[in-house]
């Protein structure tokens, strides 16, 4: 939510510095994501740069057909020449214009310059140029009797400053500057103005035609007619207000109903009252087979559960989302009905997910806006029309149901004080709370219409203590021990040590646009055609991160992941587990490197074996007791890249509970190497598994550092060298003793796998 400042000061006298006015809104209110300066700079003396001119000569450039070279009065002794590109404009025209040195909102300072052989003593501005509005295909051609010289800014709003509020889905009533103008009188203690709008005479009393068929979804229903409306660009003080909230100008009569949706919080749709069927409004549910062509130009499909606006023959708009392209105001309307109604949350929140359109309107009415707020906000746009357009106020209807009635809750002051930790006077709770609109009388506290989130006792102690946080002492939490579990603490320690092994760690989306397993989770409605499935792998967002950095130019890429993976689980919900992905450059023995330092970090013995995977580089691929490892399929990124993925879950159960310590053995080692022929299915490590359970626990160590195929072999063979170390804790072995040793594990791997020694 973007507030301009010049907007809230309509409302409520701000006499704090931004900054100050910033920290206490993010206090208690709403969190200040930024402060935007927008506009013209106002600093040493730039807005007096800028002043309104008066074209005194006008005609085409000597030396370029498409300038016009001009002498504008701007208050001084002599006009001055100024070359312009645009030709909306002629001699007698009041414009804008920015002086030589003057900082242009895009931060360039304007200087004298020379364009095509002729001088230019400053710049004629369009509305874009001074972000006013969108426009720049012409300037900006003031229609005001203004004198040249007069200081820009004393015409138009050249600078302000906009407030960018996150806004929690619990308080819609923040989804306007007159809410948020509400909260600021309470924090500054000063004076609210009355809210924006109030009813011009009408000039007739033509029946309006609206039907309410869904009560439930729509309590109420305010339609006003308008008659002889002049479509048109809007006054640049709206524009600029548009602006400056991140709306885009349209038209007087659409922007009306954009600023009034930001002024209020109410959102409210213009229909071409020409264009409906038997001129009435019947709001109703959706028929089988009905279709909409929204403004957007899609052609919607609708559900029976949709609530629609509909005229006698049709439906002309999707409640509360978006209006229909049949129906919109275009510059050739002259009639419009204007729509200030209330809808029912859900309903609406289910309609914008299951066709995948979210709008401004939508966003409101998803969080709920105050049932009793429409009739304040067609007094204001109604006020706006017939200003703006020169329209006739000719007719309006109030079609309602029941709406619902504020409630009351009790509120005892002493409770208050308890539960937020200091002593505050009754009265002054009393007053916090009636500076924000609720009605206190006694322990009877009546909550206004706008504030559905408050509906207990401690929601009216949150009121209070968030305006007098300054005051409450800082104290520890009481309850829990603050420690972290096993698998916190195991992740933790994988983290270090893949840190250590010298990846870096990475952040990848949980949502793709494709996945491996043929029963992901796929959205029922999507963010996008890139956001669409629920990740099983974090495989993808690992490629896709090194695939960035690759191109950026990073060298020795390696890459880690610990996050969640979501599990087809035939339930409403996808199961979720903890997996660690890593990438590394390098190929299969960097990536295996890395995984067997996380092993010994973990106490846990690495076991892998041969298996194919589609995405892994076919002969080095293969998985673990807790996953699988192997070098990424050239296809998928270029380059030799090691990957592996673990389940947490998995690897973690076989993390020891207890480390028993085992002394240094100082006894020295005795070192042999030994070679077995075997058929080319045995792996080495089932060699390495069978050594040490025939070798004992004197056999500390048999590392594989050689394998061997071709000649003096055999067809469908191998030879695999092993690195052996023999070492006793009690005594230095012998070479007896090493011969004992290795003739258990000769016979043992002949008797298992028909291995043959070779050396």
């Amino acid at each position: 939510m973007k507030v301009p400042l010049s907007w809230l000061r309509d409302y409520v006298s701000v006499d704090v510095p931004v900054e100050e006015l910033a920290d206490r809104l993010g206090t208690a209110t709403a969190e200040v994501e930024a402060v935007h300066r927008r506009g013209v700079a106002d600093v040493d003396g730039n807005l007096g740069l800028y002043r309104v001119g008066r074209v005194v000569e006008a005609g085409k450039h000597p030396n370029a057909d498409r300038l016009q070279l001009c002498r504008v009065d701007v208050g001084e002794q002599e006009p001055r020449q100024i070359v312009c590109g645009a030709w909306n404009f002629g001699e007698g025209a009041t414009v804008a214009v920015a002086l030589p040195g003057a900082v242009l909102p895009d931060g360039n300072r304007l200087e004298q310059a020379k364009l095509r052989g002729e001088v230019s003593d400053g710049m004629i501005l369009s509305e874009q140029e001074l972000e006013l509005g969108q426009d720049h295909t012409g300037i900006l051609v003031l229609t005001d009797p203004l004198e040249p010289g007069t200081p820009l800014a004393d015409v138009l709003p050249l600078a302000d400053t906009v407030f960018e509020l996150e806004i929690t889905p619990n308080r819609p009533d923040l989804l306007s500057v007159y809410g948020v103008a509400r909260e600021v009188a309470a924090l500054l203690d000063a004076e609210l103005a009355p809210p924006p709008g109030k009813d011009p005479e009408p000039s007739g009393e033509e029946p309006v035609d609206v039907t309410i068929e869904d009560h439930e979804g729509c309590p109420r229903y305010i339609g006003r007619l308008f008659r002889d409306v002049t479509i048109a660009p809007s006054p640049l003080w709206l524009k600029a207000r548009l602006t400056s909230a991140g709306m885009r100008p349209i038209s007087n009569v659409v922007d009306v109903t954009n600023y009034v949706m930001h002024a209020l919080g109410n959102p409210l749709h213009a229909f071409d009252f020409d264009t409906l069927g038997g001129r009435r409004i019947v709001v109703r549910r959706a028929r089988p087979g009905e279709e909409l062509t929204t403004l957007d130009g899609a052609l919607r499909t609708l559900d029976p559960a949709d609530l629609v606006i509909a005229d006698a023959e049709r439906v002309i708009a999707f409640a509360g989302i978006m209006g229909g392209l049949d129906t919109e105001v275009t510059e050739r309307t002259v009639n419009v009905l204007l729509e200030a109604a209330n809808f029912e949350p859900i309903g609406i929140l289910r309609s914008s997910e299951r066709h995948a359109l979210r709008t401004e309107g939508s966003g409101r009415w998803e969080k709920g806006v105050d049932p009793h707020l429409a009739p304040q906000a067609a007094a204001l746009a109604t006020e706006l029309i017939v200003d703006l357009t020169g329209a006739r106020w000719t007719g309006q209807v109030d079609a309602q149901g029941e709406l619902p009635q504020r409630p009351v809750v009790r509120f005892r002051p002493e409770r208050a004080n308890a539960l937020i930790g200091v002593e505050l006077p009754a009265d002054e709770q009393a007053r916090t709370l009636e500076k924000l609109g609720f009605e206190v009388a006694g322990q009877d506290v009546t909550v206004p219409t706008w504030r559905r989130d408050v509906t207990r006792e401690a929601d009216l102690v949150e009121e209070v203590a968030r305006f007098h946080l300054d005051v409450v002492p800082f104290t520890l939490a009481r309850g829990g021990d603050g420690l972290l579990s096993r698998d916190q603490k195991l992740r933790r320690l994988v983290e270090e040590a893949l840190v250590g092994a010298g990846c870096s760690e990475a952040y990848t989306p949980s949502l793709t646009a494709d996945d491996p397993a043929p029963d992901a989770i796929r959205l029922p409605v999507a963010l996008s055609s890139d956001d669409a499935i629920l990740r099983t792998t974090l495989l993808h967002g690992l490629v896709e991160s090194a695939g960035r950095n690759v191109d950026a130019g990073s060298e020795d890429i390696a890459l880690f992941e610990v996050a969640r993976v979501y599990l087809p689980a035939g339930e409403p919900r996808p199961e979720e587990r903890w997996h660690l992905g890593c990438i590394v450059e390098g190929g299969f023995s960097r990536a295996k490197g890395v995984l067997e330092t996380l092993y010994g970090a973990l106490h846990v013995a690495l076991r892998v074996e041969p298996v194919e995977r589609a995405f892994l580089h076919p002969g080095k691929s293969a998985r673990c007791n807790a996953g699988w490892l192997g070098e990424l399929h050239p296809s998928l990124l270029e380059g030799t890249w090691g990957v592996f993925e673990l389940d947490l879950g998995a690897l973690f159960s076989k993390v020891p509970e207890r480390i028993v310590y085992e002394d240094v053995i100082t006894y020295p080692a005795l070192r042999q190497d030994l070679a077995f022929v075997v058929d080319e299915a045995v792996a080495a490590g089932d060699l390495v598994a069978a050594a040490q359970e025939a070798a004992g626990p004197e056999l500390r160590e048999l590392r594989v550092f050689d394998v061997y195929r071709g000649e003096g072999i055999g067809d469908g063979r191998k030879s695999i060298a092993f690195h052996a170390e023999f070492r006793s804790p009690e005594r230095t072995l012998s070479d007896e003793d090493a011969r004992v040793l290795r003739e258990k594990i000769v016979a043992a791997l002949a008797a298992q796998f028909a291995a043959e020694l070779r050396a």
